[in-house]
């Protein structure tokens, strides 16, 4: 199982924790969306980080992780389900940033100033809706501020996305650990200065160290018991179904506007960029 997540809990309860490989999913997204250099990084650690909270959903339950900042990639949206789904689009996919200091300038791209959104379908009448400022815009902090303080559970998330000479995505991943509930400071303080200092999830997967590996040298040797062992696949639930109702909730005037102008209409899935054309006697028919 190459793509996949593996969620765990260490046997003293104290901590749970979550790792993924998500190299194949951002290259397959990053694909679709055709984004420059930095966006593919930018856009890479906002899907490693929704892969990682998908570990916290259950059955039909669905996550959506928005990211409005005031930089040139504008909005960047991912949306996940519980069974390791994703799907991302990013609104202006070319940053045109050049690197600072031998990185690439996700935090430019992003923009120092905005929101980190938190969308949760948990199955009942209203989906839950969070927002918080964005703390660095570099996302894997963004989301620990989220988690440790709107949620109220200590985080630590670490999102990686490496690119190689060509440009191309090598390795991508992360990692999410959780302090759960009474909480021991003195072992919480122990991890975070475990973690300093800690090496790249991508240098780790481009050795060929597997996320429940991973996850050993996190915990610092700690024994956990495996929860979850889940692929993560890009899925887009969009169709021609779907599309049509989109259509026909239009209305009448702009139905007849594209059917006058153009003799049909084009839809282009901001998501999967596949297109669905309907000619001028579809269009009638969803008219009514």
């Amino acid at each position: 199982m190459q793509e996949h997540l593996v969620r765990v809990v260490t046997e003293d309860g104290l901590f749970r924790a979550s790792a993924a490989d998500t190299t194949q999913l951002v290259k397959e997204i990053c694909r679709r969306q055709q984004v420059d250099l930095t966006a593919k990084v930018a856009l890479g650690r906002l899907l490693t980080g929704a892969a990682l909270m998908s570990s916290l959903l259950k059955g039909r339950q669905r996550l959506a992780l928005v990211v409005e900042g005031n930089g040139p990639l504008g909005r960047l949206m991912v949306e996940t389900d519980a069974k390791g789904g994703i799907r991302g689009k990013v609104q202006n996919p070319l940053a045109g940033l050049p690197p600072r200091n031998g990185r690439f300038d996700v935090a430019g791209a992003v923009g120092r100033a905005g929101f980190l959104h938190v969308i949760k379908d948990l199955g009942l009448k209203e989906p839950y809706r969070s927002m918080v400022q964005l703390q660095t815009s570099e996302i894997g902090d963004d989301l620990a501020w989220y988690l440790t303080h709107s949620e109220q559970v200590p985080s630590c998330v670490a999102l990686g996305v490496e690119l190689d000479a060509q440009g191309e995505i090598a390795a991508a991943g992360g990692f999410m650990v959780q302090a759960l509930p009474p909480g021991d400071q003195l072992s919480i303080d122990r991890l975070v200065d475990h973690l300093h200092g800690f090496p790249p999830t991508t240098s780790l997967l481009r050795q060929g160290v597997e996320p429940t590996a991973i996850l050993h040298k996190v915990l610092d040797g700690q024994s956990f018991s495996v929860l979850q062992r889940s692929e993560l696949v890009f899925n887009c639930p969009c169709s021609r179904e779907t599309i049509a109702d989109v259509l026909a909730g239009l209305g009448a005037v702009e139905l007849d506007a594209m059917i006058q102008e153009q003799g049909g209409g084009e839809v282009i899935c901001d998501y999967c960029r596949e297109v669905y054309r309907y000619n001028r006697t579809q269009l009638e028919e969803l008219r009514g």
